[in-house]
């Protein structure tokens, strides 16, 4: 039997606490047996978690014993991590223990500087605050949770989930792990990545150089488009308006055109009967085939696939 200690601080995310307590702590065993002991430990022994206050099992001091360390999210992911939760969670990587973080709990295990030169993911509002405080990480905002052997990481909320039935099939294989999971009524493993969550909201950028063409993009996206009629509607040369795309963006603009047209895509296979061949010409691409690529590519899942998942009841 593991010892899994799951770490309180003040602020904490009561979703991202309980799901391993819940997760892990209904695990059984083939013969019967628990898969894991959860405790529950922090800095102090009451926390503040919002709406409730939570007592905790034990110290600090229980990360010594512990085979595996869970670091929830806290709903300030700006807040300073105290000095006394940082050298516990380096010494227990230092003597070997596992770690594993929910939602922006990865910003805590950064600020531990245990992420540095690891691939890791986080919450998809949170990767770019990820990526811009500590750039030694290596942030994979599309994916559910990273598995670097010893550091794990997961995004947010049911994306917790996810990571510890990982964890179950990897201590106890796959079976197990199967159980666990219908006892979650969750799948085992879900398909794509966080990029199919991700707010389909336009992005906004406080840009007067590329305003006019971010707006005539939008407006005019379904048409057949070359980088020449963007330019020419941005009253730019090509070249002037490839590196002011890339200057404020980070993406060319037909990669803008592309995001644009699948985000359109998004909303009509969200709302509407329409076939996916009927979409992808009714957003501007210029094939189904084409489409489907792009889609994929963009979201980590199919149209067909995407739809199932976001269909609106009232569509």
């Amino acid at each position: 039997m593991y010892t899994v200690v799951v770490l309180a601080l003040d602020d904490v995310i009561v979703f991202d606490l309980a799901t391993p307590m819940e997760t892990l702590g209904r695990v059984r065993l083939p013969d019967g047996r628990p898969g894991y002991r959860i405790v529950v430990a922090g800095a102090e022994p009451v926390v503040d978690a919002g709406a409730v206050r939570i007592g905790v099992d034990a110290g600090l001091d229980e990360l010594d014993r512990a085979d595996l360390v869970v670091v929830p999210g806290r709903n300030d992911p700006a807040r300073p991590t105290p000095p006394a939760v940082v050298e516990a969670l380096r010494a227990a990587v230092a003597r070997g223990t596992r770690v594993a973080s929910i939602c922006v709990g990865a910003l805590i295990l950064a600020e531990a500087g245990l992420l540095d030169g690891q691939r890791a993911t986080t919450h998809w509002l949170a990767t770019g605050e990820l990526a811009r405080r500590h750039p030694a990480v290596h942030v994979d905002a599309d994916a559910l949770f990273t598995d670097n052997g010893q550091i794990l990481t997961s995004a947010g909320a049911s994306a917790g989930l996810d990571m510890c039935l990982h964890l179950v099939e990897r201590d106890y294989g796959v079976a197990v792990a199967a159980d666990a999971a219908r006892l979650a009524v969750a799948p085992l493993q879900r398909t794509g990545g966080q990029g199919q969550y991700i707010l389909r909201n336009r992005p906004t950028y406080q840009t007067a150089t590329l305003e006019k063409a971010l707006n005539w993009i939008e407006e005019n996206a379904h048409r057949p488009l070359t980088l020449a009629d963007i330019a020419a509607a941005a009253g730019m040369s090509s070249r002037t308006l490839a590196r002011h795309f890339h200057a404020e963006t980070g993406q060319s603009p037909i990669q803008w055109l592309t995001g644009v047209r699948v985000r359109h895509a998004q909303e009509l296979l969200e709302i509407t009967d329409h076939t996916v061949d009927r979409i992808a010409a009714q957003v501007g691409f210029p094939s189904p085939s084409n489409f489907r690529t792009q889609f994929t590519q963009t979201v980590g899942v199919n149209p067909g696939a995407y739809r199932k998942t976001f269909r609106r009841s009232s569509a």
